[in-house]
């Protein structure tokens, strides 16, 4: 790639994983596109992108743990139950008819913002629920379903783990997307990372700039989310989620 290519890439990475770590989700809605267009066929894409969306989770990271840390069972149980959906994921995506896979997840995408938008007080204080054993299951049952949509198809699928903490288990909008970018961003991410780089190729000549993007776009984004009251971080969940899911159902 030439200097310019790099710098596009670049720029690309740094706005959509800006917007992503403030909103908990929704990078691959200007990344992935962007990657098959410049001539990346998308399995390929889809590889790089993942490899990617790591530093987004470590940018993130960085920020978010200056504030508070994690609670741990909380923690295990997210990774638990979310790595063998994404391992699953990845292995059955070259099988799925991605045009139908894709408007599928659109719909479901749209919905969170609609569903959202719809319940004013969603999401603004913490009201720990569903902590007993049949939360526990169904609310690990639903991860276990979404690393399966975030190993395969990707775009927005954190908003999916942002919404459902927020909604299963009564984390504010700011605490979830804490939960997402870090558990999601790095753990999700990077085993599907591997587990794509074994399946397909990855383009290593595109990831200096991309990750270079997505490091610095985690980092501010998170910052931004930190500093913002979650009616802010609220609504732009509602308008990303929207606008990933007009993008998966018609581009």
């Amino acid at each position: 790639m030439d200097i310019l290519d790099q710098v596009i890439l670049f720029v690309v990475s740094l706005v959509a994983n800006l917007f992503s770590a403030f909103s908990g989700g929704g990078a691959g809605l200007i990344q992935l596109p962007v990657l098959i267009f410049m001539g990346l066929p998308f399995a390929i894409a889809l590889a790089t992108h993942k490899v990617a969306s790591v530093a987004l989770g470590i940018g993130a990271t960085v920020r978010h743990l200056r504030e508070q840390p994690l609670e741990r069972q909380l923690t295990f149980y997210i990774l638990a139950f979310g790595l063998p959906g994404v391992i699953t994921g990845a292995n059955i995506i070259l099988d799925v008819p991605e045009r139908s896979a894709r408007v599928a997840l659109g719909i479901l995408t749209a919905a969170l913002g609609i569903y959202s938008w719809l319940n004013p007080g969603l999401g603004q204080q913490v009201q720990a629920t569903h902590r007993d054993r049949h939360g526990h299951v169904v609310g690990g049952m639903v991860l276990f379903a979404i690393g399966v949509l975030n190993g395969s198809l990707t775009s927005g699928t954190g908003l999916f783990v942002t919404l459902w903490l927020v909604r299963w288990f009564g984390l504010d909008y700011r605490r979830a997307i804490a939960y997402t970018l870090i558990l999601v961003g790095v753990f999700w991410n990077a085993t599907g990372a591997v587990t794509l780089g074994l399946l397909a190729e990855i383009r290593w000549s595109w990831l200096p700039a991309l990750l270079l993007g997505s490091l610095l776009g985690g980092y501010l984004g998170a910052h931004l989310a930190i500093k913002s009251g979650n009616r802010w971080i609220k609504r732009v969940f509602e308008v990303v989620t929207l606008l990933v899911g007009i993008k998966l159902i018609f581009g």
